[in-house]
């Protein structure tokens, strides 16, 4: 294998999966730092390998957007234009750490050794077929295990066992003045099943404004300004955030004392900015998809499929990511 190497990551979506991904490129450069990188990416994540300086080109699509409109013709001709961006260049490795249909017809475009999950490893087994080389991982383990691994024995070195290097930083945020001490409450998510409840959120607000520490409420949808609008309007200390892009809510995310958040991709990238972060589940295991410490910040997931965690378990687990009495 080259000293210098071309390399393109196909890691499209979600949120969680693209942070999840981010420690490869770490591990790769460590036993390879000339290499070069390129990312391809759900638009709508994009803001995410931006975030890493090792990534020196992100190619976004627009899948979930294509498959709306398929039968259009400024559908096609945004297809036809991401093709020939993925082809347009030759690639000694194309690492597809997705192991969908989609991820896999991506990586088929690209010019290069195209290499990713086998039949009993990927998420989709017919994904392995568009495969030059497909490596067996287990799907026991957590997903940023099985990205660490799948990259180790595509570029052949051994599977690191150390906590992850998610290589990121974000920006300094200007546009707001904020409190300098605040914790960051996650709670929107893809669905209701996943919510902690809004009561919950009031009381951990009430817990922080003895300690003096503000809770901001950031939102994506209409839906989660009403629910951060009711939190805020029971509390002193709670404040809505106005409506911001990843890029920018990681750089408020970066600047807070912790963050606390429900199932979704933002607790992820709290813990990847390196933020203590408490990850709250009600509808979901995280034993395989759950906030993966990195070596900067502690991270702590709770709660289960059917188990709700409690204020009084939160509060705990700040108080033992803080190292704060309460």
């Amino acid at each position: 294998m080259p000293i210098m190497l071309k390399l393109l990551i196909v890691k499209t979506s979600s949120l969680g999966d693209v942070v999840h991904n981010l420690p490869i490129i770490n591990d790769i450069l460590s036993h390879y730092p000339d290499t070069e990188i390129d990312w391809v990416v759900e638009a709508g994540f994009a803001d995410i390998p931006k975030l890493h300086p090792a990534v020196k080109l992100v190619i976004p699509v627009a899948i979930r957007r294509w498959r709306k409109a398929l039968f259009t013709k400024n559908t096609w001709a945004e297809i036809k234009a991401a093709k020939q961006q993925i082809s347009q260049q030759q690639y000694d490795i194309v690492l597809d750490t997705q192991g969908l249909l989609k991820s896999a017809l991506l990586t088929h475009w690209s010019q290069g050794k195209k290499h990713g999950y086998d039949k009993n490893s990927a998420r989709e087994p017919l994904a392995s077929y568009f495969y030059d080389t497909t490596h067996q991982v287990s799907r026991a383990e957590h997903a940023v295990v099985r990205n660490r691994t799948l990259a180790a024995l595509a570029l052949g070195y051994a599977i690191p066992s150390g906590l992850p290097d998610y290589g990121i930083t974000a920006a300094k945020q200007s546009q707001l003045a904020l409190n300098t001490l605040y914790i960051v409450g996650l709670h929107g998510t893809s669905r209701d099943s996943k919510l902690w409840p809004t009561e919950c959120w009031i009381a951990l607000g009430n817990k922080l404004a003895e300690l003096k520490i503000d809770l901001l409420l950031p939102w994506a949808s209409e839906a989660e300004l009403k629910r951060a609008e009711r939190i805020a309007s029971a509390l002193s200390n709670a404040t809505v955030l106005p409506k911001l892009t990843i890029s920018q809510l990681a750089s408020i995310i970066g600047q807070a004392k912790a963050t606390i958040g429900v199932d979704t991709g933002l607790s992820h990238l709290a813990t990847a900015l390196g933020i203590p972060t408490i990850a709250i589940y009600t509808d979901t295991n995280p034993a395989l998809t759950g906030v993966y410490a990195g070596a900067q910040a502690p991270a702590i997931n709770l709660g289960n499929i059917g188990t709700i965690p409690s204020v009084e378990d939160v509060t705990i687990a700040l108080k033992k990511i803080l190292n704060t009495n309460f």
